[in-house]
């Protein structure tokens, strides 16, 4: 675990996921707005104890295809639009101007890349590790360009079945060995009792990886059951105020709730790890529902010609995978240096029937 985190052998690597809660109001603020209110709450983050900061990259142009449709925990708001305003948001600028503020203060920064575009933005920020999102544990586009890198990749499980979290471990193992896989039930709040921090237990012996947790309840009860499991990362939303405007902040928390979760955790509190549930990994049907919008198809990435061969920087992974019609995006290393029979115009989604 010390050989990724840099830690000693007993820590547990915590971090505060400000994610996008630097925007708290729908309307548009000015940019300098958005930088001073993360680095607000870079510092409380350091300030409360948390190993790393970590936001939530995007880049429209690769992750969501122009087609209206919502998330079920952010109602009201097109996914295409948001995913947009936060690329134009968060530029290149933005995140190097970011990291050097926590270079300042000592505390890791890194971020999730929603997309391989938005990985090759990161980049060049030169982030010290990676985070896969659920919603992205089958893009093996980004997975694959994000394994090249040698950097340590932090993968969360939610919204997926056991055999897709199968799935997609295999498909990292056979890049690379700086993997940790964390425990999530994609439900925004998520309660305690549903939960079922076993899946922590049964990771641990299935994988023989290092297990993290995140966690998408309120309050910290559940992140030091996850600890005395054995979990070596516990990845917590942070946000100055729950009411605050979209997706995220409803699930976070404030600056003096990490503080105390952080005391416990260093503190080494114990708990009874009975009645935790079982040790299973189950796809709640709560979760479900965000499987159509955020799963992935593979489209084309560019025009290309009857007679081109797929290399990598052609094929895109984007969603919503229910409209795009493309093969799913665990299917890439099939379509990867196949030749196509005809012309694709850029979004044509990608089937086997075009290939060769």
């Amino acid at each position: 675990m010390n050989n990724i985190f840099f830690l000693k052998e007993d820590d547990v690597f915590i971090i505060a996921e400000i994610g996008k809660n630097f925007i708290q109001v729908e309307a548009e603020r000015p940019r300098e707005e958005y930088i001073n209110t993360a680095k607000e709450l870079i510092k409380e983050a350091k300030s409360a104890g948390a190993n790393a900061v970590k936001f939530q990259t995007h880049h429209v142009e690769d992750e969501q295809l122009q087609i209206n449709i919502e998330s079920p925990h952010f109602s009201g708001k097109d996914r295409y639009h948001w995913v947009k305003r936060n690329t134009e948001i968060a530029t290149l600028a933005f995140w190097q101007e970011v990291k050097k503020y926590c270079d300042e203060l000592g505390i890791t920064f890194f971020s999730t890349p929603m997309s391989r575009g938005a990985a090759i933005k990161l980049a060049k920020v030169s982030v010290p590790l990676w985070k896969v999102g659920s919603g992205d544990i089958l893009d093996f586009v980004m997975l694959d360009y994000l394994a090249a890198t040698g950097k340590p990749i932090i993968i969360s499980s939610g919204m997926s079945t056991l055999e897709e979290v199968d799935k997609a471990i295999k498909f990292l193992k056979a890049r690379t060995d700086k993997i940790v896989l964390l425990h999530c039930v994609s439900k925004y709040p998520c309660l305690p009792e549903e939960l079922n921090l076993k899946t922590i237990e049964f990771f641990q012996k299935r994988y023989n990886i290092p297990i993290g947790f995140s966690d998408h309840s309120i309050g910290y009860e559940s992140a030091i059951v996850a600890v005395n499991m054995g979990a070596v990362v516990v990845e917590k939303h942070f946000s100055f105020n729950r009411d605050f405007w979209g997706p995220d902040h409803k699930v976070s928390m404030t600056p003096a709730e990490f503080k105390q979760m952080v005391t416990a955790i260093r503190n080494k509190q114990t708990v009874d790890l009975t009645n935790y549930g079982e040790e299973v990994k189950v796809l709640q049907d709560d979760e479900a529902v965000f499987r159509p919008v955020f799963r992935k198809s593979l489209m084309a990435g560019q025009d290309i010609k009857k007679g081109e061969v797929l290399s990598q920087e052609k094929i895109y992974a984007m969603r919503p995978q229910s409209y795009a019609k493309g093969l799913p995006s665990e299917e890439y290393e099939k379509i990867l240096n196949k030749k196509v029979i005809k012309n694709l115009k850029k979004y044509d989604p990608i089937i086997l029937e075009i290939l060769e």
